[in-house]
């Protein structure tokens, strides 16, 4: 694991920013929240996704409408996509359309896997340590499947919606197996809420009740976190040689 600490949130997206530029053409695996929209900004900016890029979806919300703006592919497509000047068919992610969501969910695993996998995952946490929509209890072999999500997760998301209840109550998510499968991973963590569940990650040992502490045992993982991010965990207070202030 690689631990870059920086001072502020901007300089989380920088340097989330430039592990993405650095990766070349690949499978990227994308992420939407309002951790990774800086960092969305600077890769648009400075045109830093290789024309060549494939992008796939880390998870999908189930029952909005086509062309919902709430759809993940509508983020994705809107904040990337199109200011990058790539093709719709670079985005690939789940058929949420589907009359049969769970077979969706499995066919979307397939694809993944006829891809030869993500070359690279970005990846949020959420505040109860969730990755994706894998929420706690989630089983570390678990594969992409359709969710229940959290009422903690859905209560974090209305901000993106008109109504708490208009937050779908499904979703499709790659699974925790599914994410440890990529090659690299990069975690961003930024501000105070996102604390506890980092500290948990970093500083215990690997739990379903805390999804994300499965990211530990992946051989290429970097976390990039802001100081706020860092502020309940004994890794900014012990001698580590994973950790570099940036």
């Amino acid at each position: 694991m690689r631990l870059l600490v920086c001072a502020r949130p901007d300089e989380v997206a920088d340097t989330a920013a430039g592990l993405i530029a650095a990766a070349g053409p690949a499978v990227l695996g994308v992420a939407t929240g309002s951790t990774t929209e800086a960092t969305h900004r600077l890769l648009v900016e400075r045109r830093a996704v290789a024309t060549g890029t494939v992008m796939m979806l880390l998870d999908e919300y189930l029952d909005l409408p086509v062309g919902h703006p709430q759809r993940y592919r509508s983020v994705i497509e809107r904040d990337l996509v199109r200011p990058l000047g790539l093709r719709t068919h670079q985005l690939i992610g789940p058929d949420v359309d589907s009359l049969d969501p769970h077979r969706a969910a499995v066919a979307y695993e397939a694809e993944i896997a006829r891809r030869g996998g993500v070359d690279l995952q970005v990846l949020g946490v959420g505040r109860n340590g969730h990755i994706g929509f894998n929420e706690p209890g989630t089983p570390f072999d678990s594969r992409t499947r359709v969710v229940a999500l959290a009422a903690t997760t859905r209560r974090d998301n209305a901000r993106f919606f008109d109504a708490p209840e208009h937050v779908p109550q499904r979703a499709i998510t790659q699974g925790i197996a599914t994410v440890l499968a990529a090659r690299s991973l990069v975690l961003l963590a930024v501000g105070e809420a996102k604390a506890a569940a980092l500290a948990a990650l970093l500083d215990g040992e690997p739990t379903p009740d805390l999804p994300a502490s499965a990211l530990s045992t992946h051989p290429d993982l970097t976390v990039v976190a802001d100081s706020a991010a860092m502020s309940a965990t004994r890794a900014l207070t012990t001698a580590s040689n994973m950790m570099e202030m940036r």
